[in-house]
This record gives structure tokens, C-alpha cells and sequence, in this order.
């Protein structure tokens, strides 16, 4: 330790701006995979069977995606908080998920639309740049069309188990690997950053003053190999046991599926209510 007289502010700040993004990155995965308390609540979605949330789902995102009318847009988010309310899902949690983190997602592609798209003129901002009429509607079609396509995923993962939306995805006839890497994925992403967290907390304890540039590049690469090779690691066990289990190939569901008259009921009133935005919206 003595042998580093000249200390990298620079360096400093990488590692501990590295260590933020984990732990924030961390928190925001762990808040999505163990918010299926709302899932337990007696609600309107609660109850229904997955696959009709699918496709209902499914229908919507395609009416919202295809309307040309930005009042039907709206009356498709009106109907998602409506069924949010009947769900029990929490009003704030739900729009302040999508509309406070949508302008971070979609600012990079409405700005420009609003000066390059051509059409009449608007507001004037400088010379040679202002906001036109076609610009602003194509703002507001986007940021409506992306808001409520947000709100209805939002408000199905929130209703629904993650592993039991997984196995509602086999209606669409998706490819059951597809289903199971993607399952597997989203399950243990978050452990392998709980692990660099750790490792960033070990290295921190053991460690008095600051590092050079170069220490500190050469620790970030041990970390990043020690990951990738605990990673590999994780993976043929969490493989090997799933064999040890039972595992041949297939999703097998600990609670099947079955419709009942009401899951039917739901399915046809909300297919009409999306094929009535889709022609509406033409």
C-alpha cells in the first residue's frame, strides 16, 4: 500500500460510478422479480387465466400499435387503468413506473421528430429550426403508443407470476427453448450482479487509500473474469440439477391451466373491446 505515493482521482470516481450503476441496476431487478406480492391480491386479473391476460394483452398492444387516432389510444390507456384499479395494482406505482421513465427512453427519438419532420410551422425556436404540426403529432402518437404499451406489459407482469407468464407464452406457439432462455435469463441476471456486488464490497474492506489507474484496471478485469468464470460455473449447476429434477427438455407447470366460464367471459369482452379500438383507429 505504501508503494502507491500518487493516487488517480479519476480512476476513484470510474470504480465507484461502476459500483452505483450495479447496485442501482440491483435494486431495480430485485424490485421487478419479487413484486409478485400484487400478483397474491384478490383482484380482476389475479383471477383470470394466463393465457386469456396474454392474449388479451397481445390484442391490445396490436390495436394501440396500428391505431391512427390518438383519442383511441387514450381510450386504450383509460381501459388499462381501469383494469389496474380492478386489479388492486397500486395507481402511483403504476404510472410513475412508465411516465417517469419514459421521457429517458423516447426524448432521443421525439426531439428531432419535432423540428425534421416536415409540415407547417408551429412555434418558431430559432431561425432555421421550429417545431412544425406534423413534428408534434408524431411526438404525441409515439409517446401515447409507447406509454400505454408500457402500462399494459406493466400491468400483466404485475399480475401475473413471472414463471407463470412464461408458461402462457406457449399459446402463441413460441419456441419452448426460447421460453426457457429467457426464463433463465431474466431469474439469474440478478444474481451474477449480486456477485460483483459482493465482489466490489470484499475488494473495498481490504483496502486502505486509493488505487492507480492501473491497479485499478487490472482489479475491474480480474473481477470481470472471475465473474464470467463463476457465471459458467452457475450454469452447468443450475443444469445439473434441473436434470437431477426431472428436467427433460419441457416447461412442466406445478399448476395447470384450465379455462373456466368466466376466464371465457373476460377473454371475448376484452378481444371485443381491442378489435373495436382496431377499427376505430383505422
Amino acid at each position: 500500500m505504501l508503494q502507491n505515493p500518487v493516487p488517480s482521482h479519476r480512476s476513484s470516481r470510474r470504480v465507484n460510478s461502476l459500483e452505483e450503476a450495479l447496485n442501482s441496476i440491483t435494486q431495480a431487478l430485485e424490485q421487478d422479480l419479487f413484486a409478485e406480492e400484487i400478483s397474491r391480491r384478490k383482484g380482476l386479473f389475479q383471477s383470470l387465466d394466463a393465457r386469456v391476460k396474454v392474449i388479451s394483452v397481445l390484442a391490445f398492444l396490436i390495436s394501440v400499435s396500428l391505431s391512427r387516432n390518438l383519442a383511441v389510444i387514450a381510450a386504450v390507456y383509460l381501459i388499462v387503468l381501469i383494469l389496474a384499479i380492478l386489479s388492486t395494482v397500486p395507481m402511483g406505482f403504476l404510472i410513475k413506473r412508465v411516465w417517469l421513465a419514459l421521457p429517458f427512453f423516447t426524448g432521443l427519438i421525439v426531439l428531432p421528430a419535432l423540428f425534421l419532420t416536415p409540415g407547417p410551422t408551429l412555434v418558431q425556436v430559432l431561425p432555421g429550426l421550429a417545431v412544425t404540426r406534423s413534428g408534434l403529432t408524431t411526438a404525441l402518437f409515439l409517446v401515447a403508443r409507447v406509454g400505454t404499451s408500457i402500462s399494459l406489459t406493466l400491468l400483466l407482469v404485475l399480475t401475473t407470476p413471472w414463471n407463470t407468464v412464461l408458461s402462457a407464452l406457449t399459446v402463441l406457439r413460441i419456441p419452448e427453448v426460447f421460453v426457457l432462455i429467457l426464463g433463465m435469463t431474466y431469474r439469474y441476471i440478478y444474481l451474477l450482479l449480486h456477485t460483483a456486488n459482493d465482489m466490489f464490497l470484499s475488494r473495498k474492506s481490504r483496502m486502505v487509500g486509493r488505487l492507480s489507474t492501473a491497479e485499478n484496471q487490472r482489479m475491474l478485469a480480474a473481477i470481470g473474469g472471475t465473474l464470467l468464470g463463476k457465471s459458467i460455473n452457475l450454469s452447468n449447476e443450475v443444469y445439473l440439477a434441473m436434470e437431477s429434477r426431472g428436467f427433460r427438455g419441457s416447461l412442466v407447470t406445478l399448476r395447470p391451466f384450465r379455462m373456466r366460464p368466466a376466464d371465457w367471459a373476460w377473454l371475448t369482452f376484452l378481444a371485443a373491446l381491442s378489435g373495436a379500438a382496431i377499427f376505430l383507429g383505422r
